[in-house]
């Protein structure tokens, strides 16, 4: 890639890395406020869980590590994907063998990638360059986007994403397969994923004429994910091991949405927190902006990957403070947004992306260091 041609995605990073430096210097206030470290906050919950992982392995975390029932089996570590705490392990060396560093240079690096991808999707919807910077800035600047720079796994599953639908759509099927394998190893999410590249791929094979690559595809884009699956099944000696581990410990399992209804009609009834309001207002917001982009013409893979990511974050249950977070992979939802803002004056167009980002940034400063419970 000539300097020419790479410097709009620099351009892309140059915004990541802004707003996510925005969003960490009111977490560092906040933060402050509450007498509590950054770097402790940062590598708070599942945070904590991952480094333990990359430290111990598997088979040696630490009995203090228990899940949100607060309890502890051989098998709870299982939980948590692989290819993070992997990854950190990998990087450790570089920081000294300082996991917490790595963990976050990890997240770092991946949110640059991500913020590349994203971009390029951007323009493959829509050329001008304005509209790809500022769906990143709506992204790495959403209410919960703080994850991306924390010992989380945001930020790699969504490079994954984004360079697995850049690969579908621009044909490359090798990339899409490749990434898409990849992101089946960070989280479950990763279903979605799956099932769009793999019907992309099928589609491609039957109406395009791609061959072998779109075959290739569409065969590789579930190993990951299915591997995972399969390894827990066999430690457990249940098909459903990894599925019941979560249900058992952290009430996580698809109930058609009826626990985000009744968690809905309890907010509407009581208004209890800020957090729970505005998780509230947060997913009846990304189910709006569903519908938005199926209705807006965008390529189809973007819309169901976007949609069925929302879907799943409707229908399961779980810590439903968690909401928030599980929605930012789904940066399709933000690409109609993103237009809008490209289409208004220079001065409304920056103001209103301002005031989203401090918004999200003040969100999830509150959300990790005001509230008690989990993200």
């Amino acid at each position: 890639m000539t300097a020419a041609r790479a410097r709009p995605y620099l351009h892309a990073v140059g915004v990541f890395l802004l707003v996510r430096l925005s969003g960490l210097v009111v977490l560092a206030i906040l933060a402050g406020n509450r007498h509590r470290e950054l770097f402790d906050v940062l590598k708070s919950w599942d945070g904590d869980w991952y480094l333990a992982i990359a430290q111990n392995g598997y088979d040696n975390v630490p009995a203090r590590f228990v899940d949100a029932a607060g309890q502890r089996t051989p098998t709870t570590p299982l939980a948590f994907f692989p290819l993070y705490p992997m990854l950190i392990r990998v990087v450790s060396p570089i920081t000294g063998s300082d996991s917490v560093a790595a963990a976050l240079l990890v997240s770092l690096i991946a949110g640059c990638a991500a913020a590349a991808g994203i971009f390029r999707v951007a323009r493959i919807v829509d050329p001008r360059p304005k509209t790809g910077l500022l769906l990143v800035a709506l992204w790495g600047g959403a209410p919960m986007a703080i994850t991306l720079s924390m010992a989380y796994t945001e930020a790699l599953f969504t490079a994954l994403a984004a360079w697995a639908l850049v690969g579908v759509l621009e044909r490359n099927w090798l990339l899409a397969g490749a990434c898409t394998a990849a992101a089946g190893l960070v989280r479950p999410s990763a279903s979605v994923l799956v099932g769009v590249v793999a019907l992309a791929a099928i589609v491609a094979v039957f109406r395009e004429g791609k061959a072998w690559q779109a075959m290739v595809c569409a065969v590789i884009s579930p190993i990951g994910l299915f591997s995972w699956w399969g390894y827990v099944a066999k430690q457990t000696g249940s098909l459903t091991g990894w599925f019941d581990i979560q249900r058992q410990g952290w009430f996580s399992y698809f109930d058609g949405g009826r626990q985000t209804a009744q968690f809905f009609g309890d907010i509407l009834d009581t208004g209890n927190s800020v957090m729970e309001t505005v998780t509230m207002l947060l997913v009846i917001g990304a189910v709006v902006l569903t519908f938005l982009i199926v209705f807006s013409r965008l390529p189809w893979p973007l819309w169901l990957y976007g949609g069925g990511t929302v879907f799943m974050v409707v229908v399961t249950a779980g810590i439903t403070y968690s909401k928030a977070r599980f929605l930012i992979p789904a940066f399709p939802l933000l690409i109609p947004v993103a237009q809008g803002l490209a289409n208004r004056q220079r001065h409304t167009m920056i103001a209103a992306t301002a005031a989203f980002v401090l918004f999200g940034s003040w969100f999830s400063a509150y959300s990790l260091t005001g509230w008690t419970l989990a993200i």
